[in-house]
């Protein structure tokens, strides 16, 4: 037992991954209770489905436009003091949020400052999504702990994503949506803090040959001609664009649909985190990416079946059911889409593959919740769920069809760019 736990959280052996670990794992439980409280408080204060995916798409559209240059620039710059500054950034945001929240500045008369500040957010989201991509191989130096430390890293984020609503729909019911925004502003100091003890050195870089716009149109060709990259990405822009619209309509299902209040839609966020966090395990738990192209394909459809069921519920108890399988399949779907990309990318494109699927999740995202939004908004919302869920389980059989290939594909790029190290398991070490 001691030993299967070791091998699963192997890469907190590494110090700069074990403070990185801590701080991320504090703001993000702070991140989760804005996250439910923000959809609640929208949906209260207007009762307009399209301004929920109004809110969504602002807070993640920016990524389109700036994502692809930090990609192209990542490489080059200092991703440890980068990622410093965006969360610095991000508290700002949220104080000024919570501020305007509590004294009633933002209500039911004003609401463009939440629009104004949400594009603010996804601007520096745009930022340091890629950035916190690529910083995990500068954390622990070992390629062959990435496909741990990005499943160690999910565990925290579902971790936070289990804690988070649940203590979210409590705050707001005993205080006040000001408040629990205010809290994730507070949240970000940890995080901040556990940054400036991580020590990394950085090699010094040659001048760049090439402009930034060719380096970036570099990075789609290299994306577009490698098969097992091109569907990866492909597969996640399929499910951010359909699939994971369901988060946009929780508000809706548990206040029209279920008839319950802020505590029904934590209820149904954290069984979603449960079922993720246990996905977060078992991907962390195994030891090399062997297995993961058909996992890749099942957890596709157990999310799809479980969305369709979800959309024609009218039960609390059957909902949370199949919210514990909605949460494991779409996050072993990400986790999983994530570990190969990294195991699979040569190294001098990592932060351009990394921007492009950061680009696609950042991209498809608030497409998905404005379509969910303006969808619900005509038919309602559990026509909009269902829709989308018949989407990706057609897509998820036809990635069966084309498994072989895919498979094919994958064991030749990891030989031709020599990281075929990651079908092998880490020696736990130790790092004080």
């Amino acid at each position: 037992m001691i030993s299967y736990i070791k091998r699963t959280f192997i890469s907190l052996s590494i110090r700069n991954y074990r403070l990185f670990f801590s701080g991320q794992a504090i703001s993000l439980i702070g991140t989760w209770i804005q996250r439910t409280t923000m959809g609640w408080y929208v949906y209260r204060l207007t009762n307009s489905a399209f301004l929920l995916g109004l809110v969504t798409f602002l807070s993640m559209i920016p990524s389109i436009f700036i994502s692809p240059f930090v990609g192209a620039w990542s490489d080059r710059w200092n991703r440890h003091k980068v990622l410093i500054y965006a969360q610095i950034a991000f508290l700002v945001q949220n104080t000024i949020l919570a501020v305007l929240v509590l004294s009633n500045v933002i209500n039911a008369q004003l609401t463009y400052p939440l629009l104004l500040l949400a594009t603010l957010q996804g601007v520096i989201v745009a930022v340091d999504s890629p950035i916190r991509q690529t910083l995990l191989i500068d954390l622990i130096g070992n390629k062959k702990m990435l496909p741990n430390a990005i499943a160690t890293n999910s565990a925290m984020f579902n971790g936070a994503r289990l804690i988070g609503p649940a203590l979210g729909g409590v705050l707001i019911i005993l205080f006040s949506e000001g408040v629990c925004f205010a809290i994730n502003a507070a949240s970000y100091l940890p995080v901040i803090v556990s940054l400036s003890f991580i020590r990394i050195s950085y090699p010094k870089l040659k001048p760049a040959t090439t402009s930034t716009i060719n380096q970036i149109i570099e990075g789609y060709r290299y994306v577009y001609r490698s098969f097992p990259i091109r569907f990866l990405i492909s597969n996640l822009a399929i499910y951010t664009l359909f699939a994971f619209s369901y988060s946009t309509l929780i508000p809706i299902f548990a206040k029209d649909v279920l008839h319950g209040d802020s505590r029904t839609q934590g209820l149904l966020m954290s069984t979603a985190g449960i079922g993720a966090l246990i996905g977060s395990f078992v991907l962390a738990s195994k030891n090399s990416i062997k297995g993961l192209d058909v996992r890749l394909m099942a957890v596709g459809l157990v999310a799809s079946l479980a969305l369709i069921v979800f959309s024609m519920s009218a039960s609390l108890w059957l909902s949370m059911a199949m919210m514990v399988f909605i949460g494991f399949g779409l996050m072993m779907n990400n986790a999983t889409t994530n570990t190969l990309l990294q195991s699979l990318v040569m190294d001098d494109m990592r932060g351009r593959v990394l921007s492009t699927y950061t680009t696609t999740f950042m991209s498809m995202s608030p497409f998905g919740a404005l379509l969910a939004g303006i969808i619900s908004s005509y038919f309602g919302a559990q026509f909009a769920m269902m829709c989308s869920a018949v989407i990706c389980l057609i897509w998820s059989l036809n990635g069966l069809r084309i498994l072989p290939r895919f498979s094919k594909g994958m064991l030749k790029m990891l030989v031709l760019n020599s990281n075929s190290s990651v079908y092998r398991a880490p020696r736990l070490r130790t790092d004080s």
